[in-house]
Formats: C-alpha cells, structure tokens, sequence
C-alpha cells in the first residue's frame, strides 16, 4: 500500500455556497456547488501541502457522490476507505455568504438531515490496513449525531490504540446537523476524553468547558497533549506541551471562510508530520508551527469554496516569506 499519513474521517458533501450575500435563503437567486465536508477538506488541504492522506466516508450512488469521489482522487487522495449507499443521497449544504465574506448553514435543500448517505457509514467496513499504515486519525463530532457513523467512529477509535496513531478532533459545532442538539455536549466530551489534540473555536470554547483559554482546557481535560483555539480575524492561542501562546491572523482580503478551519487543522497536522511531535517542546517551533496553520487558513480564505481555495506547499511558504517578521 502506498505511503499514508494521516487518515480523516467524517462527512463528504457539496456546499451549495450562495452566489449573492444575503441573510436568508429567500433572498439567494442562485448556488454553486463546491466540494466539501471538513474531515475531507483536510485530508485534501493535507495532500495539497504535500502529506499524504486518506479519507473515510459514505456517499450516495448519484452522480454527485462519485463526483466527489473523482475530486479526492485527482488530488490524490487514497479513497480505498469510501463506502456507497445504495439509496441514500449525497449531502448537500445551502451555505449563506453573509456581508463581510463570513458563512452560515441555512439547510439541506428541505430535507433531513437524516437521509444522507454520509450518515450510513458502517464500522464494520472500515478498512483496517488504512490504520496500520498512518500516523494520525482526524475526526470531526458532526457524525456522532447518527447511529451507524457513531458506531464507526468508536470503531475508528479503537484501531487508533490498537496501531498507535495520534488523534486531532475539530469540534466544528453544527447544531443543524444534530437531531438531538441536547445530546452533543456529554458526547463530544466522551469523544474528546479518547483524544491528543483539540481544535476549536473560541465559541465552541465557551459552550464546552466554559473558557476559552487553552491552558485551562487542557487542565480540566487532562489527557490532551495540545489545545488550538481559533478566533477568525484575530488570530489564534494554543497549548501545546507545557508552552501557551498566541498568534495573530494574517491580513487578507476575505472572499469565503468556507473550510478556513479546516485548512489550519491540516497546516497544523502537515507541520506534525514534517517536524514531529517532539517540536512542541519547543516554544519557537511551537509557534512556527501554528503560524503556519494560521496561514494556511488564510490563504483559504481568499478564495470561494473550501477544497478549491486551499493552497499549495508553494503558496504558502510564499505567503510566509512576504509577511515575515510579522508573527
């Protein structure tokens, strides 16, 4: 099998990203149809940085399920761990551009969020050679609303002991793709407990532990070996091995922060695997390394669409060099 590092899993899907600003489906003319779904932006963002990575999921049969599959693939990324429903559609997301270029999810085009395919994914499929080759399993928490995919999550899990591998979470709180919002909070912790490393933003933050500082986080946790907290415009802060910091946003020109977060997750995981862990103990690499994330992010940014706006290893190292000295 050919060289695998990370391994993401979690929803695939089509964001219908709305082609005229507005606050409401109502006032939106028209859509686009961008490929997304945040644990297959990263592992495409990954392969685009120069990292190699799989993606596990479950599309429908349509034509819109294979189109996405034919994405990952042309950027190369392994697709060995995509599964097919028979009968349940391929996800997609109506996603509003609100003025000053932030987005919001406005619904599945009248349907529930049940009935896609991404949320049929079955544990007992899951490919488990993918495990043996990586080194780092991404998740997101909007799966675990769902039965099947919760399952294959816990399943997911347990390979990641069993073969050693470092798990990052991005919480990525959608309330509108859970059936049962309640329920959200005590499993997001469980999963959390099971984790290395915690990305979220300051709001999820908030609605988790009741603070936004990263070191406290890490603290009430007490199994996490890093915490990222992400503010949009102003930056981000981290814990990570025993040094907290902060690093200010790049200015840009903001077009769509579609899949922002999800290039910093993979810039983050992209510099892991260059450096190793082991640079976390140092506070400079630390740093350099979520500076990096933080780049990725923006660069994401200027450009509509999640998995089509994200940068190359080129770009970003150009980026870098233009706005050194910065950070």
């Amino acid at each position: 099998m050919q060289s695998l590092r990370v391994l993401c899993l979690g929803e695939i899907l089509w964001d219908c990203l709305a082609n005229q600003v507005a606050e409401s489906t109502a006032q939106v003319h028209s859509w686009t149809r961008y490929p997304g779904g945040a644990p297959a932006n990263v592992a495409s963002a990954l392969v685009k940085l120069g990292t190699s990575a799989g993606f596990i999921g479950c599309v429908g049969t349509d034509e819109l399920g294979q189109k996405l599959v034919d994405v990952l693939q042309m950027l190369g990324v392994n697709t060995i761990g995509i599964q097919h429903h028979p009968t349940a559609p391929t996800r997609q997301v109506e996603v509003l551009r609100l003025p000053g270029g932030e987005r919001q999810f406005a619904g599945f085009h009248g349907r529930a969020t049940t009935e896609f395919a991404d949320t049929q994914l079955q544990a007992d499929l899951l490919p488990v050679e993918l495990f043996e080759a990586a080194e780092f399993l991404i998740l997101g928490t909007l799966e675990l609303s769902y039965p099947d995919t919760r399952a294959a999550i816990e399943r997911a899990l347990d390979l990641a002991e069993q073969y050693y591998l470092k798990i990052l979470v991005d919480v990525n709180w959608r309330p509108m793709f859970w059936t049962e919002p309640s329920l959200a909070k005590p499993w997001i912790h469980q999963l959390i407990s099971q984790i290395d490393f915690l990305k979220l933003t300051v709001e999820e933050a908030e609605w988790l532990f009741g603070t936004a500082d990263p070191s406290a986080i890490a603290e009430q946790t007490g199994n996490l070996e890093g915490v990222l907290v992400t503010d949009g415009a102003k930056g981000c802060t981290y814990f990570l091995g025993e040094y907290q910091g902060a690093v200010p946003a790049f200015p840009v020109e903001v077009e769509d922060t579609t899949g922002a977060g999800d290039s910093f997750v993979a810039g983050f995981i992209h510099q892991l695997c260059r450096q190793g862990i082991r640079a976390l103990n140092d506070p400079n690499s630390a740093r350099t390394i979520v500076t990096y994330a933080n780049a990725v992010a923006a660069l994401t940014t200027t450009r509509a669409g999640a998995i089509s706006a994200q940068p190359t290893a080129a770009e970003v190292e150009a980026f870098l060099y233009l706005h050194r000295g910065r950070s």
